[in-house]
């Protein structure tokens, strides 16, 4: 691993109060023994890198709920974090939170210890659809949160937002962008629901009352206009943001770029290479990790490509030459173009390539086949 890096900082906290119900993240409501043992895995791991002189320019708590942590378990970590690398005075750093897990002296704890970005899981505003997901806050306890960080001086604030939730409609959804927008948050993020493997809605997905196909199809499209019209741009498929407040943090993952994941399930894409910690908590506390996999020049032409695709860049030709010493427009992948572009699907000029809002919407289907 080589030393004198840059690189972004991802810390999983798998700690829950309880286990929203679409939910296969790796986390999960943890007794005291858990929670100690865990913070000082999570120490001793980031401990690891003392010596790889890597300066960190974002760092990104995430979760499960980094809100339930104590002020004496993120000092713990700050203090690991601040001591193993180099932290740049203007690195972005970034908490999830739960509006049902903040108080104002646990916003407290997050500020002193430098935290400049913060991301509020709201998903709706309706109460019915907060509790078909099995959210644990209430809309009032997120405007209670938000409006306290607006008092405390904090002026990078990202709302998450879900649509594709049973019994929601397009009016339903439209009525959460509505009030989000005119809330104006810097960043906003839209993510249809995914019903996953061994979550207790996968165990009730015949009887769930899910929005049509066409339905989420139209919020999806709903969400990209009312917020686009609103001044915030559609910089990623998911991902609206006022101009400069782009999660940079999420911009090293579309970019291949080298960032270190520490804790459970944590991944890291470093040095060229792939690695990633074990999801089951036993294996995690023991210090198993995965060997490091190098890519090859053709697994990161691949990665590179698929990943830029995600944001409205898309791919500058240029780049991909200088990053893989390929070229991108072969007589095949043109053909392929010229049809997509037919449809309204893709951009494309001489300089670059980059999905429509429609293509993005079609992205799985439209990436698989370019790449």
């Amino acid at each position: 691993m080589r030393t004198d890096a840059r690189a972004g900082l991802y810390v999983h906290t798998p700690f829950c109060l309880r286990k929203c119900r679409y939910c296969d993240f790796a986390s999960s409501v943890p007794n005291e023994d858990f929670r100690a043992a865990y913070t000082e895995r999570l120490i001793s791991e980031i401990r690891s890198y003392t010596d790889k002189n890597v300066l960190l320019d974002t760092v990104f708590f995430g979760g499960g709920t980094p809100s339930l942590l104590s002020a004496g378990e993120l000092g713990g970590i700050m203090d690991a974090i601040s001591s193993s690398f180099r932290l740049s005075p203007l690195a972005e750093i970034t908490a999830e939170v739960n509006p049902g897990t903040l108080d104002g002296e646990k916003l407290g704890a997050f500020l002193s210890e430098g935290f400049n970005r913060f991301s509020i899981g709201l998903q709706s505003i309706h109460e019915k659809e907060l509790k078909k997901l099995g959210r644990i806050h209430t809309f009032e306890d997120f405007l209670e949160v938000y409006n306290m960080m607006r008092s405390r001086g904090v002026g990078n604030i990202s709302v998450d937002l879900m649509f594709g939730i049973p019994e929601q409609s397009v009016e339903s959804f439209g009525q959460t962008l509505s009030f989000i927008k005119d809330l104006a948050p810097e960043h906003i993020s839209a993510y249809g629901l995914i019903i996953e493997e061994g979550t207790p809605f996968y165990s009730e997905r015949d009887s769930l009352k899910l929005p049509s196909e066409e339905e989420e199809r139209e919020m999806y499209f709903l969400a990209s206009s009312v917020l686009s019209e609103s001044g915030y741009s559609h910089y990623e498929i998911s991902n609206f943001a006022k101009k400069g407040f782009e999660c940079r943090h999420n911009l090293k993952y579309w970019s291949l770029e080298d960032y270190i994941g520490v804790g459970l399930a944590a991944h890291s894409y470093f040095d060229g290479a792939h690695f990633s910690n074990p999801k089951d908590q036993a294996e995690y506390l023991s210090g198993v990790q995965d060997a490091h996999e190098k890519l090859s020049d053709n697994d990161v032409a691949f990665e590179y490509a698929m990943l830029r695709l995600r944001t409205s860049q898309g791919i500058c030709f240029d780049e991909y030459k200088k990053r893989t010493g390929l070229h991108f427009l072969t007589e095949e992948r043109r053909e392929l173009i010229d049809f997509y572009k037919a449809r309204g699907l893709l951009l494309c000029d001489e300089r670059r390539l980059a999905l429509t809002t429609e293509g993005f919407y079609l992205s799985n289907t439209v990436i698989s086949d370019l790449l």
